[in-house]
């Protein structure tokens, strides 16, 4: 019974991409932060050229400010990195908790967060002033994807990471 306590650990993570998903955009929005706090203008002309479309709108310096610009950078870096955290914590509960191999634990563990992303993109659907987005679910899959191909990196080179079986 006390191995499943490596599952609290993903679930709680989970909790946390829920509640964050259930936030409404307002309560999240850090650009007054960056635009009150920080002088972020010695970034303009190092990013200036850098512009294209994601969602439907424009990412660009121009169009959203170099505090919005940043914003839409720390967001997406975000998304990337709680799946990455996910698959990881998923890795090390199937790992801890069941007798599969590796592959199929990395497997798992990538197909879980995958479908996690899939599902809060859906619920994110309800809240208020958020719509879902396949791209996000793209970077979301991306984070743990790398998360994915690192352990496996690691557990060619350096053996099982969740040996100490209970």
């Amino acid at each position: 019974m006390q191995k499943y306590l490596y599952w609290l650990l993903p679930i709680f993570w989970m909790g946390i991409i829920f509640y964050s998903s259930a936030t409404p955009y307002e309560d999240q929005d850090i650009k007054p932060l960056l635009s009150n706090s920080l002088d972020l203008s010695f970034l303009v002309p190092l990013f200036d050229w850098i512009s294209f479309s994601y969602h439907h709108s424009e990412v660009s310096i121009d169009a959203l400010g170099i505090a919005g610009f940043m914003e839409f950078f720390f967001r997406k870096g975000a998304h990337f990195t709680v799946f990455f955290v996910l698959a990881c914590l998923l890795f090390i509960a199937i790992g801890k908790t069941t007798e599969i191999g590796n592959r199929i634990t990395l497997f798992i563990s990538f197909l879980v967060s995958v479908a996690y992303a899939g599902i809060d993109e859906l619920h994110q659907g309800f809240t208020a002033n958020r719509t879902p987005y396949v791209g996000d679910v793209i970077i979301d899959a991306f984070g743990g994807g790398t998360a994915c191909l690192l352990l496996f990196l690691y557990v060619y080179k350096y053996g099982n990471l969740t040996t100490q079986k209970e």
